[in-house]
């Protein structure tokens, strides 16, 4: 079931349009014209404060063996956020995988005056049966340091302490994909392709992002007879071990918004083309005192 906690990924955070600022030099930050969470609040947090987003996973002709939801909501502390995504298999295959939830928990401050999030934590945990996988990940900014704790087998926690590199910012998927929907690493252009740099995962800590150009967005419209709501073809490059895929590629669609409507990873193996698609997308006021998680 790694495939599916690498897809939950893709689908709900989009970690590789990710935190990182893109190497491409004629990108430059800009204000974005994209976000209508609630235009009228003064700070990206509070743009998104109360948003969650539903998705359904598939794979080969059976539907919905697992959810997956987003959301994102105040943190206690003002100027603090915490974004959820939490994905759990279902039926057949729940029973199989021994009902499997996966939980990812990003705590993030705003930073440049409200203008962006920065990722504080990062935690993932990974409930199998009655066991829980943990992967915690805490980012100093100040010192440069990034330290990662992770479960062993016999329950005792292992610590790595690891120096975050000069002129990169260790944000998390999660606070990458808020950022990018705000235009802070600048706005998506069709028929461009993007290295994303990102904190080292298997060694890998730069993956390949294809905006489709219109020719191509328009054929794959044609073929996949895309519906509404789909307004960005996105194709992602990954090393192969990372997604257990054949090719290492996941195709998908962004919203107008830029969130996830629709991906799928390519020839997965064991379960062919695995598909993810957004059933439910709304927004639970919150009030800048309602600071209860």
């Amino acid at each position: 079931m790694i495939t599916r906690r690498y897809f939950l990924r893709f689908l709900l955070g989009l970690p590789l349009l990710s935190s990182f600022p893109f190497r491409v030099a004629r990108l430059s930050a800009q204000p974005s014209d994209l976000l209508k969470v609630d235009p009228k609040r003064p700070t990206i947090g509070e743009r998104f404060a109360g948003e969650e987003l539903d998705y359904d996973i598939s794979f080969w002709i059976i539907k919905r063996v697992a959810v997956a939801k987003l959301s994102f909501h105040r943190a206690k502390q003002k100027g603090l956020y915490i974004a959820t995504l939490q994905g759990e298999t279902l039926g057949i295959l729940g029973f199989l995988a021994r009902y499997r939830v996966d939980t990812y928990y990003s705590l993030m401050e705003e930073v440049d005056g409200g203008k962006r999030l920065r990722s504080l934590s990062f935690d993932e945990y990974v409930k199998h049966g009655n066991k829980v996988r943990k992967n915690l990940h805490s980012f100093d900014h100040q010192k440069r340091r990034w330290v990662h704790r992770s479960s062993r087998r016999d329950g005792t926690m292992e610590t790595m302490e690891k120096e975050i590199p000069e002129g990169k910012t260790y944000d998390d998927f999660l606070t990458a994909a808020y950022n990018f929907r705000c235009g802070i690493y600048g706005t998506v252009e069709r028929g461009k392709t993007y290295n994303v740099a990102t904190f080292p995962r298997k060694g890998t800590g730069v993956y390949e992002v294809k905006v489709a150009s219109k020719e191509e967005e328009e054929h794959r419209r044609k073929s996949e007879r895309a519906g509404e709501g789909k307004e960005y073809a996105i194709d992602l490059k990954f090393d192969p071990d990372i997604i257990n895929s054949k090719e290492g590629v996941i195709e998908g669609w962004l919203s107008k918004d830029l969130y996830p409507v629709e991906g799928t990873i390519k020839d997965v193996i064991l379960f062919g083309d695995v598909q993810g698609s957004l059933v439910k997308r709304s927004i639970k006021k919150e009030s800048p005192e309602d600071q209860s998680r």
